[in-house]
């Protein structure tokens, strides 16, 4: 029985789940791996499934929990013999560095924990862990099936399972935060945000923000409009919808909805369990309780902030010779303010972090005194400052040198054309001089940090796998030959 079992898994994960977790995972939060441990039965040992290679570094920790200690098993086995439901009972996140894990035991398959990418720019990996959660669910029920049609859609299912993983996501949050069951239909809430989102008004995206109450706490609110009941808007009408959002843009007021109608509109204090649609131009934020869960853009949910998280800029200051320590996290607090306020502002820009002394001479408009940007009132200037063209130049103390700087350089290989003149400049300023960073902002392209001639990546480039994933070894034989390409053996 367990050689049957295993076999299936095998086939379940190489020619569904892996691509359909891959396919809708990658479009929900960028490119994304999938890797799944699992063991058959109690006494059976542990496989793994990695054809990508997004286990690789943390072999140790591994090692640890599933090869030198059988706590995982003992209570893997405790938790079977308490449980009375044939549901998978959960196995919570290892807690594994840029890794997000979710697992589960059950009678038809033992163990298994399920791993992805855990990106730097996501709102929250509640949805991640809730896709990961019914992917166990789904395997688990489609090795107990008999028939192979059930594991063949199942691969559609997690391709496609982004709106409904954010929905699982938030009901548990309403639930908990709450205390009790809510009955705000949040998946037909979500799709008809997705409607409002993408009508335009007039030429205009929608902007504003909706609050989403449960019936029963409407009352608690205290309106500035309310809607008769027989002449609310139904909020199925995206049209009607976008057009209230007009009477709430830019504003401190909020359209209040009980997942059918909008109510009317309130300002001031919301209870405290709530649902909140937050539209921006050309995208938006949906909120629990004022804490981001996900955003939208072109119809589906995503998990992104939209908003650079600079890690590659914060390892290279990381290793710069900065001294004391706290410089370096002033100095990259200041730029993400700056890059920040031009994300959210949408027009592009450039920064110059250089660390050499003396610092270097930039065409551009100096200043006789450096601006202090720790100062509140001088890094609002720079904010202004970073719209006009040309460069901003910062030392480390940080300091304003210059705006309006341009970059000259050289041509040099590996130029993007497609990438405009600020990134370009940039290639070339940084390849010319050493001990300097550029931070390019561009109006429609992702931040990118550039040094030495080279854009900096978070994010390495893996080879696509085929549908032929072959037979998944022990976990023990993965970890050999690990060690084995380690030590260059």
């Amino acid at each position: 029985m367990n050689a049957y079992i295993y076999n299936k898994i095998s086939k379940l994960f190489a020619y569904h789940y892996h691509e359909g977790l891959k396919e809708g995972l990658s479009q929900f939060s960028g490119e994304s791996r999938v890797a799944l441990i699992f063991a058959t039965s109690k006494d059976a040992p542990v496989h793994i499934c990695d054809p990508q290679n997004l286990l690789h570094g943390h072999e140790p920790k591994l090692k640890e929990i599933y090869i030198d200690s059988d706590h995982w098993r003992k209570n893997a086995i405790y938790a079977c013999q308490q449980s009375i439901l044939d549901q998978p009972l959960s196995e919570p996140n290892l807690q594994l560095a840029g890794l997000i894990s979710y697992g589960g035991i059950s009678r038809s398959i033992f163990y298994q924990m399920w791993f992805t990418e855990h990106h730097p720019n996501v709102c929250a990996i509640g949805p991640t862990e809730r896709w990961l959660e019914h992917a166990v669910w789904l395997m688990s029920q489609d090795v107990i099936s008999a028939h192979s049609v059930h594991s063949g859609t199942s691969g559609y299912v997690l391709a496609g399972y982004a709106t409904r993983a954010v929905c699982d996501y938030i009901v548990d949050l309403l639930n908990e935060s709450s205390g009790m069951d809510m009955q705000l239909p949040v998946y037909q809430v979500l799709n008809t945000i997705l409607d409002i989102s993408n009508t335009k008004e007039e030429g205009q995206w929608p902007q504003g923000e909706i609050c989403f109450i449960e019936p029963r706490m409407l009352h608690q609110l205290d309106f500035m409009a309310q809607f008769p009941e027989r002449e609310q808007p139904t909020l199925s009408n995206a049209k009607h919808i976008r057009k209230l959002l007009i009477a709430v843009e830019n504003a401190n007021r909020k359209l209040v909805s009980n997942g059918k109608h909008v109510v009317g509109i309130v300002t001031g204090q919301l209870p405290a369990s709530r649902l909140t649609a937050d539209f921006r131009v050309g995208h938006g934020f949906i909120r629990i309780n004022g804490d981001p869960v996900c955003s939208f853009r072109d119809g589906s949910y995503h998990s992104f902030t939209h908003q650079a998280k600079l890690v590659q800029l914060e390892e290279v200051l990381l290793d710069m010779d900065i001294e004391p320590q706290e410089k370096k996290h002033l100095l990259f607090k200041c730029i993400n303010i700056i890059v920040h306020h031009a994300e959210d502002k949408k027009h592009g820009c450039t920064l110059v972090i250089d660390l050499n002394n003396p610092m270097l001479n930039i065409s551009g408009q100096h200043l006789t005194d450096p601006l202090d940007l720790r100062e509140a009132h001088n890094i609002e200037l720079a904010q202004s400052l970073s719209k006009l063209d040309g460069a901003l130049h910062i030392g480390p103390e940080p300091e304003l040198y210059g705006f309006g700087c341009i970059l000259d350089g050289f041509a040099i290989p590996g130029e993007d054309r497609a990438r405009g003149a600020r990134f370009n400049s940039a290639l070339r300023f940084t390849a010319q001089y050493k001990n300097v960073v550029v931070v390019v902002v561009s109006e429609d392209k992702p931040v990118s940090v550039v040094q030495d001639g080279i854009e900096l990546k978070a994010q390495c480039v893996w080879t696509p796998t085929s549908s032929c994933l072959g037979t998944p070894p022990l976990l023990q034989d993965w970890l050999d030959k690990s060690y084995e390409v380690a030590c260059g053996e």
